[in-house]
């Protein structure tokens, strides 16, 4: 049983060069021979986007042609991508390669289901950053062990519609001329475009997002001095979503959720963003890069419905669809002070990558396959058919643009990776409520308001805090 022998644990070094955290290989590693397992199947669990776009075929397409000849096939695992591996992998139920989250690939580690990874032989290795690579790391006993390889960085991105400018957007809303619009540069200018939209048609609106997503929403108590656990992310005593000025970020999400619908209070406009924003109902909303082809497919749709050619409706959706980074937030938190004093939007954000099942029978073919999917060509094809932003710098170079500026903001720590412990599963349910709960008040008559100034706010995260302390306590 290889669970009993293995484990995502290594005899590695803590040593770091100027870039990178030194990896070696150990006790789960030494089942990595080099020795390809003939006649096997790899079952491969990956992203429902990838699947449905199209790129996983690709994927096992190039790699079963390449390894024909030794009798190594990858297949689709066909099993639900939140399969849950530590329940079904020892009863044989799991697949051999999963592609999943930073936060869920690493809660298997404990429990030792699934391999350490010799990543430093790999030609990826060095095009990786060093904050990717610490995404999947663990230590034990002082060493430090690999658990996955990095594929791409999830963040949030602005999205918005190029076409559903006003005519004169270069005289009223590009003040500085840069052929920029300002409302994707500043959350106070997209405030005051989207009043403005929405007044001028009130079926129209101009910036929607579901406020009670605690993954989006956190990054604006982020970017005023909140942060997730203490001690880079990996105490979970110290849990810091009410910490510095964070109170700013949920004064700012209030203000945003004022120029919104009741929508905006629970998952309504997470589900119909792609289509809303496609019919011109949204003009801009946030989601992560590997949604890009999906925003991309109803646009195109809408175009098509109003009489375009397919080809001229995929051309003009592809000029007309953005996807940039976050716009700046007034230092004061304010959004109407009208003040130029601003500061970077921050994150929270997550790596994707693949990591080996502790269960499979074919480790080294495995391994081959986790090679092959994050070499270049392929990490760069993916970005090409979904839009993601490699967590390989060369890819994330070639791929530019926006793709280019997540991998400069997840370097200088911009984003926020999402802990890779446990205990992270337990921010989210409070999270949620709390957010919920301040996107609805902005709906409340004056005299049932919960949150009527900034001290009231700052309880509220400070509650949150508290039921998630109690909910990793009663974990333990």
């Amino acid at each position: 049983m290889l669970v009993t022998v293995t484990a995502c644990s290594d005899s590695g070094s803590d040593s770091e060069s100027s870039k990178k955290t030194s990896q070696s290989s150990g006790t789960g590693s030494a089942l990595f021979t080099g020795k390809l397992e003939k006649n096997v199947k790899i079952q491969v669990l990956e992203n429902d986007t990838a699947i449905s776009k199209g790129y996983f075929k690709e994927l096992i397409d190039a790699f079963n042609k390449k390894y024909k000849d030794q009798g190594i096939e990858a297949v689709d695992a066909n099993m639900d991508q939140y399969l849950d591996l530590a329940n079904d992998g020892p009863y044989g139920y799991g697949p051999d390669v999963l592609y999943q989250a930073n936060d869920v690939i690493m809660k298997y580690v404990d429990g030792k289901h699934i391999l350490p990874l010799p990543v430093e032989d790999m030609d990826c290795y060095k095009e990786i950053p060093e904050s990717a690579w610490k995404a999947y790391q663990t230590k034990i006993d002082g060493k430090t062990y690999t658990c996955a390889v990095p594929v791409n960085v999830q963040a949030p991105m602005l999205y918005y519609r190029k076409d559903l400018l006003p005519d004169d957007w270069k005289e009223k809303w590009d003040e500085n001329g840069n052929d920029i619009p300002d409302m994707a540069e500043s959350w106070s200018r997209m405030y005051d475009f989207s009043k403005e939209r929405h007044a001028e048609d009130s079926k129209k609106y101009g910036y929607m997002k579901s406020l009670n997503d605690m993954y989006f929403s956190s990054g604006f108590l982020f970017s005023y001095g909140g942060y997730i656990f203490g001690k880079d992310n990996t105490d979970p005593s110290d849990i810091g979503f009410a910490a510095g000025d964070a109170v700013k970020g949920a004064n700012v999400l209030s203000q945003l959720a004022s120029v919104m619908n009741e929508d905006c209070i629970d998952d309504t406009i997470t589900t119909n963003a792609y289509s809303k924003l496609g019919n011109g109902s949204y003009f801009a909303t946030i989601s992560t890069p590997d949604v890009y082809s999906t925003f991309l497919e109803e646009l195109e749709k809408n175009y098509e419905e109003n009489g375009d050619s397919k080809q001229d409706a995929e051309k003009k959706a592809k000029e007309n669809l953005v996807m940039t980074t976050l716009p700046k937030l007034p230092e004061s938190g304010d959004l109407t002070d009208g003040s130029e004093n601003t500061l970077v939007s921050k994150s929270m954000g997550g790596i994707n990558g693949y990591a080996i099942s502790s269960y499979t029978k074919a480790p080294n073919a495995c391994l081959e396959f986790v090679k092959f999917a994050t070499s270049y060509e392929m990490v760069k094809k993916r970005a090409d058919i979904l839009g993601i932003a490699p967590a390989r710098e060369d890819a994330a170079k070639d791929a530019g643009g926006t793709s280019e500026q997540l991998y400069k903001n997840l370097d200088s720590g911009d984003i926020i990776l999402m802990p890779s412990i446990t205990e992270v599963g337990q921010i989210w349910t409070p999270g949620k409520t709390f957010f919920s709960d301040l996107a609805k008040d902005v709906f409340r008559t004056k005299d049932k308001k919960k949150y009527k100034n900034e001290a009231a706010m700052k309880k509220g995260l400070e509650d949150m805090c508290s039921q998630i302390s109690d909910a990793i306590t009663t974990l333990k």
